[in-house]
């Protein structure tokens, strides 16, 4: 996949367009419906979407994501989009949505087809939508494609459901509506290293400060070096004084500070809490492992 950060001329791209927080279930049958329509017809795919969230500029205050940049840029290409263009919003925001459908994606698209959720809303003031959308298709000679809400449930998924789901540490249901597990990835740095001293050596890394923030407490977690058991938070029994993500990796005893680690959550265990003693803390671990 070809990632751009400008516009450029490309045409006859069958295109999918949103932002895309999470690549969830809703957002992957929007791209695949893009992707599907170009492999049918001998066409290239492309998703067009924003380095930051609408609400960064409308704002001032971006939202917490789901993924990083380089993680939805990955789950993205793993859906075979040809071409993935991450554009500033700030320099389209004020286009009306003819404007931007003529002078952006018509004149430099040339689109067969355009796939969006049916929510979709674009241009100032959101003076764009699915109703437009269809309603400029024959005109601009393109087929569109409106997908339905997808559910679980009987709940529509959503990037704000499933944000204020991790917020509470409903990681299972998250996950379902995501469609693989939330995960967090990062270069192993190192701790106080209290852990390796009652016999739970710790892979710690710093908790990406654009991403929607846990609960403090304790995970089952999976990694790219095995099962484990995760701790975030801010560690208040040895009197911590700032939250941090470490993991113990079951089974596991070598050293990969340097390296980058790859953390699954599959469920919450417990909130944090502070123990009145190391001993206490070991005993509570060795139940939190039991768990797993």
């Amino acid at each position: 996949m070809q990632i751009y950060t400008e516009l450029n001329k490309n045409p006859d791209l069958s295109l999918a367009l949103g932002f895309f927080d999470g690549v969830h279930l809703g957002h992957k049958a929007v791209i695949q419906s893009a992707v599907k329509f170009a492999k049918e017809h001998g066409k290239k795919s492309a998703v067009i979407t924003f380095s930051d969230h609408p609400c960064c500029y409308f704002w001032g205050v971006c939202p917490k994501y789901i993924l990083t940049c380089k993680e939805r840029e990955k789950r993205i290409a793993e859906l075979g989009v040809d071409y993935l263009y991450e554009l500033d919003f700030e320099s389209i925001s004020g286009l009306t949505a003819q404007d931007y459908l003529k002078d952006i994606l018509i004149n430099y698209f040339i689109p067969v087809s355009i796939s969006t959720g049916w929510n979709h809303n674009f241009g100032c003031k959101k003076s764009g939508n699915v109703k437009f959308l269809h309603e400029n298709s024959k005109k601009f000679d393109y087929e569109y494609f409106e997908l339905p809400p997808q559910k679980l449930d009987n709940e529509i998924i959503s990037s704000t459901t499933i944000r204020k789901l991790l917020a509470e540490g409903k990681i299972e249901k998250a996950n379902d509506m995501l469609g693989y597990k939330f995960s967090i990835s990062g270069i192993v740095v190192k701790g106080n290293q209290i852990g390796r001293t009652i016999g739970f050596k710790t892979a710690n890394i710093v908790y990406p400060s654009e991403l929607i923030e846990l609960p403090y407490g304790v995970y089952s977690v999976n990694t790219n070096y095995g099962a484990g058991i995760a701790n975030f938070g801010v560690r208040p029994t040895i009197n911590g004084s700032h939250a941090v993500l470490e993991v113990h990796i079951l089974g596991f005893d070598k050293d990969i500070y340097g390296e980058e680690i790859e953390i699954e959550f599959n469920k919450m265990l417990r909130h944090e809490k502070k123990f009145l003693s190391l001993d206490e803390l070991k005993n509570q671990i060795q139940r939190d492992i039991s768990m797993i």
